[in-house]
């Protein structure tokens, strides 16, 4: 039985090796700070956190903070994760865009809730780092690429989802574009880390109705010709 049945008190889904504590404490903590969607936390559990977090910060691996990947960026918090994964609302037929891979956890665990996804980082080695890991993972589902976050990817469009893992100043109208009817993005908005709030566009027949999910802080989301040293 899958830990996360045993959690909710639902029925054995089948044979499972069984997690171990550090995973427990970090599942129930999800579950009690409100990230509640069976699949999502199905998701997390059978993704080693610990295989996406640098040497040093191993030990705090399930622990619910970020931890730092250097150059400015981070692993996020597994709640923050969670949180943004249930307001995304994935479907296993969806085709799933995302956009900063980072060290590829947030994409791993999309990937065990959607059909195909689709992750854009404009750093070479984050990108070289995450394809192993996904591979490591058999995770198939998953195609990278580096690039420029804020073009997306057109080639693909149109996704039915797409997530955000950087924040821009408003929506970006190019990732906007790449949305189908019927669509959501879930996107953390405002530069300044103090002000930021998470947002979830769907976009319907006249255009976009608008969640305010609640404050976050996240590094901004940097075109690649303003990204390059």
């Amino acid at each position: 039985m899958a830990l996360v049945d045993t959690l909710l008190g639902l029925p054995d889904g089948g044979e499972h090796a069984g997690p171990d504590s550090r995973t427990i404490r970090l599942l129930l903590e999800l579950r009690s700070g409100g990230v509640t969607d069976t699949r999502v936390l199905a998701a997390m559990e059978r993704t080693p956190r610990d295989l996406f977090v640098p040497e040093p910060f191993r030990d705090q691996a399930y622990t619910d903070v970020a931890l730092p990947l250097g150059t400015h960026q981070s692993v996020s918090a597994p709640s923050v994760v969670g949180r943004m994964t249930e307001a995304l609302d994935v479907g296993e037929r969806m085709k799933v865009l995302e956009i900063g891979t980072g060290s590829g956890y947030h994409a791993a665990v999309l990937s065990r809730l959607c059909r195909r996804l689709y992750t854009v980082e404009r750093r070479r080695d984050l990108v070289a780092e995450a394809e192993r890991r996904f591979a490591r993972l058999g995770l198939p589902n998953i195609t990278s690429r580096v690039g420029d976050g804020l073009a997306g990817w057109p080639e693909q469009a149109p996704f039915d989802r797409i997530m955000v893992t950087a924040a821009a100043s408003r929506p970006p109208e190019t990732l906007l574009a790449q949305l189908k009817e019927g669509g959501t993005m879930v996107v953390p908005v405002g530069i300044d880390g103090r002000d930021q709030r998470l947002l979830r566009l769907h976009r319907g027949p006249d255009g976009f109705d608008v969640d305010d999910l609640g404050p976050v802080v996240f590094v901004p989301l940097v075109p690649e010709a303003s990204a390059r040293d």
